[in-house]
């Protein structure tokens, strides 16, 4: 007879704790599960049975900006311009990253907590590996750009407009950052100096 109140307390805690979370984050506090709790006014054992480290907790709260990008990434692919689809998938990543603290750190880190942020995670590398690998056989890009050197260079440009700016003012500095950035990767068809650098 109490399954269902239960369960419906159980999603309210949790909610309350993602909540509490994402505001301690916004605010750029490290995240302590006694302190959550402490804020949220749960227990602490209510708090570690649903995220058993900070890092869950951590990537529970980025996991919904994962799954927008993760939705983009898999429509960029639909634009006809293989150079448009890259700089217009990279600059929404970035736009996460600099907007989502939660997203920074999940996105930096190699070893998840949790398996739904592997399979985002996954899913995200692999379609801007597509898109990388299109714009280079379109020769929009220099060939000896990698996929995997897009996550540590977008974490770089996140990571410089977070602390080289006003929170105001990080999108605008993490636009002309990766700007920078592409003009430096971006070849033209025919273009053969970018092999040579």
């Amino acid at each position: 007879m109490t399954t269902a109140p239960l369960r419906k307390d159980a999603a309210r805690n949790w909610e309350r704790i993602v909540a509490v979370a994402r505001a301690l984050l916004d605010e750029g506090v490290p995240l302590q599960l006694n302190d959550v709790a402490r804020r949220a006014d749960v227990g602490v054992g209510t708090v570690y049975r649903h995220f058993p480290t900070p890092e869950a907790l951590r990537e529970t709260v980025a996991t919904p900006a994962l799954e927008r990008l993760t939705a983009h990434g898999e429509e960029a692919p639909a634009d006809d311009d293989p150079w448009r689809a890259l700089t217009g998938f990279l600059t929404r990543t970035i736009e996460a990253q600099v907007a989502d603290p939660s997203l920074t750190a999940v996105m930096a880190v190699t070893a998840d907590a949790l398996p739904r942020t592997t399979e985002l995670k996954r899913t995200l590398s692999a379609v801007g590996g597509r898109l990388l690998d299109r714009a280079r056989d379109a020769g929009a890009v220099r060939p000896d750009l990698t996929s995997a050197d897009l996550v540590p260079l977008l974490c770089g440009v996140a990571y410089a407009a977070t602390v080289h700016s006003a929170p105001d003012a990080r999108v605008g500095t993490a636009h002309r950052y990766l700007a920078a950035l592409l003009a430096g990767v971006h070849a033209h068809p025919g273009d053969h100096s970018a092999s040579s650098r």
